[in-house]
């Protein structure tokens, strides 16, 4: 099966990313999760090392690595890169090629011919916004996979599109590649 890095950004649907990652492992995947700190506020990284039975990473000045290069080894050891969810702020960090964090480096450390997948999720009125649409056309400009969102309530209470897509549907989605 795939070795799959999966990244968690800060937002309300990282129940779901639990989810995934609990799935992948039981379909047979290795996966290692790196988590934004906005993500830590919301879910810990325990619960993503018990599901997977690997150490999750959240921080890059402690690295697993003795070199310190946790976003090289992290990149070239997975076969897939999956961002679920991506936040607003995450695909603007990644569509403009910067790398604030751990799981930014490890973004541009990761090979262009591998796959790249982003899961969104926000608010509607977020994921309308004409800068966020930018975003999105850029990284489908530069390669990257997208997965939903799908129009339903959102944490925020809200209804409309920016809701991030079952976990399902992501692992239908990882079954074509």
């Amino acid at each position: 099966m795939s070795e799959i890095l999966l990244g968690v950004s800060g937002s309300a649907a990282c129940f779901k990313a639990a989810a995934l990652a609990s799935a992948l492992v039981q379909k047979g995947h290795g996966v290692t999760v790196v988590l934004t700190k906005a993500a830590t506020k919301l879910v810990t990284p325990l619960q993503f090392s018990c599901l997977t039975s690997r150490r999750a990473l959240c921080d890059e000045w402690k690295p697993q690595d003795r070199a310190g290069m946790d976003h090289i080894q992290l990149a070239r050891q997975a076969d897939v890169l999956i961002i679920a969810p991506a936040t607003a702020d995450r695909l603007g960090l990644l569509a403009n090629g910067l790398a604030p964090d751990l799981l930014g480096s490890l973004c541009l450390a990761f090979e262009q011919s591998k796959a790249r997948i982003v899961v969104p999720a926000m608010n509607p009125e977020m994921w309308k916004h004409p800068a966020v649409q930018r975003n999105v056309a850029q990284l489908a400009a530069d390669g990257w996979q997208q997965i939903g969102p799908v129009t339903g309530r959102t944490a925020c209470d809200e209804e409309g599109a920016g809701r991030m897509v079952e976990v399902h549907e992501v692992l239908a989605a990882l079954s074509d590649l």
